[in-house]
């Protein structure tokens, strides 16, 4: 079968062996494979990602050597379902699939892995267990938008964000506008999104966003609306200020505790979700944050970074790390999407055939351009 092949930074079709499946699995024809930011990052980066693997327990990722078919965004039909596999997978049942597989006595990553081949293929291996049948006649590009927008139902879900609070999306690229996607459904109330690219912010306009600020004018956090504190002096001003009112009361201390359960004793806290992944990014959301603000990192940053713990310290900010999500978000995003909860339709901004991988990637290098460009094996669009 026909396949991309990623090995020393280059994309070039080849011919693989077509996969076979095991007991519990299925073999996929591949509809469509997003390419991913984690993709981009991969084809020049492969070895620094493999060390981080390597730290983690997982010794079989790609390096920059090994040839490897990339792509875990992807929806299909069933080609050939495995032995022990359920009924409900019979041949031509669509569905999108959890990029994970058991091969070579280990769960392996699919498209991350040589020995898991992934999306950028004519078919592709799934754990039937991880499989999910698509419902409702949901339309194959949309369903392979599931796995990247689970990314951000994770991501909001660890954020813990009610609806009457601000977010603020830091980068808006394929992460923040999932994210923007998944704070929108929420109801979240006041959803700022921050962006150099006037593109990216008409996107994020579409995807939801209250607000677009481009940082070289404005500041996102100036946004942040009523009741948040910038300063130590502000911070200093509102707790002895506070102070002098409810000393004034008989029972004072009970009004504060009943008011501190609340959350409303301290100033209003903002949740912002860095989307970028550079180095540099996080310090400087912790310097220009407001004081008890929550930060919530996303974007995959490949290279070493600093902290100044002091900063984070003294506007006691609530950080955050989250990766990936759980199989119950990826079968809860793929069901809003189908049951019309959830639009993503704003990110998918080109389709290209197998011969057109590399072009794609090439194009995502400008953020001006591009978001989400899906892969269709069967296509022969090269251009975009």
């Amino acid at each position: 079968m026909k396949a991309v092949s990623c090995a020393h930074g280059a994309l070039s079709v080849v011919d693989v062996p077509a996969p076979e499946p095991g007991d519990g699995q299925l073999v996929l024809n591949v509809a469509y494979c997003g390419i991913c930011g984690t993709d981009l990052h991969a084809k020049d980066h492969a070895d620094e990602l493999a060390e981080v693997f390597d730290e983690v327990g997982y010794r079989d990722g790609m390096r920059t050597a090994t040839p490897t078919v990339m792509g875990h965004e992807f929806s299909g039909e069933v080609a050939e379902p495995g032995r022990k596999v359920p009924k409900e997978f019979k041949a031509g049942t669509r569905v999108v699939s959890f990029p994970m597989v058991r091969l070579h006595g280990a769960v392996q990553m699919t498209g991350l892995s040589p020995l898991a081949p992934g999306g950028f293929a004519e078919q592709v291996l799934t754990e039937a267990a991880m499989t999910f049948a698509v419902p409702n006649g949901l339309s194959l590009d949309i369903a392979a938008l599931t796995e990247p927008m689970a990314v951000g139902l994770h991501a909001v879900r660890r954020s813990e964000i009610k609806k009457r609070d601000t977010a603020i999306v830091i980068g808006c690229g394929p992460v923040g506008l999932a994210v923007i996607c998944q704070l929108k459904t929420l109801g979240v109330k006041t959803i700022v999104a921050s962006d150099f690219s006037p593109g990216r912010r008409a996107l994020a306009t579409r995807c939801g966003a209250d607000v677009v600020v481009d940082p070289a004018v404005d500041s996102p956090f100036d946004k942040a609306g009523k009741g948040v504190v910038t300063e130590f002096s502000g911070l200093a001003e509102l707790g002895l200020g506070s102070m002098e009112k409810l000393r004034k009361l008989p029972g004072w201390s009970h009004i504060y505790r009943a008011v501190d359960a609340l959350g409303a004793a301290g100033p209003k806290r903002p949740v912002i979700f860095e989307c970028v992944g550079v180095p540099g990014m996080i310090d400087g959301i912790v310097s220009a944050a407001p004081l008890n603000s929550r930060v919530v990192v996303v974007g995959v940053c490949m290279g070493s970074d600093q902290l100044r713990p002091s900063m984070a310290l003294g506007k006691e900010i609530d950080m955050r790390f989250v990766f990936a999500y759980t199989p119950l978000e990826f079968r809860d995003t793929l069901y809003m999407l189908a049951d019309g909860k959830l639009d993503a339709s704003p990110v998918v901004t080109g389709k290209v055939g197998l011969a057109g991988v590399a072009t794609a990637f090439e194009a995502l290098g400008d953020p001006g351009r591009h978001a989400k460009i899906l892969v269709d094996p069967l296509s022969a669009a090269t251009a975009l």
